[in-house]
């Protein structure tokens, strides 16, 4: 798959899930934040205060595996550094916070499928 076709799958499956978090009355507060060290898909805030840092997986098909299975423990890991880091940046540290994932499956007719998971650590 090409560079740029990847790039428009990702951004295609980003923009699913903040529509979906818009739809269960969570607000996107942030999205592709990078620092050196990495990036995070999505920050959002929930109606309980809680920062949630969402790592977004997108597939057109299963055939190199569920999305959920690119999410390996040193990824998570990374995630908790990035969402500390994006905490202190913003002077938030000791807010309530989790990593969420969220996978995408996008059927042949485009139409997303969204599999998400709180609180992955």
């Amino acid at each position: 798959m090409h560079t740029k076709n990847k790039q428009q799958i990702g951004a295609f499956g980003e923009q699913a899930v903040a529509n979906f978090l818009i739809q269960h009355n969570i607000e996107v507060i942030e999205r592709n934040w990078r620092i050196r060290e990495g990036e995070i898909d999505i920050v959002a805030l929930n109606a309980s205060g809680v920062f949630s840092f969402i790592e977004v997986k997108t597939r057109s098909s299963v055939a190199f595996g569920h999305p959920f299975e690119a999410i390996n423990r040193d990824k998570a890991h990374r995630m908790q550094r990035l969402a500390l880091a994006w905490l202190a940046t913003h002077g938030c540290l000791g807010c309530d916070y989790q990593i969420d994932v969220a996978a995408v499956l996008i059927a042949i007719d485009g139409t997303p499928s969204i599999e998400y998971r709180t609180n992955l650590l």
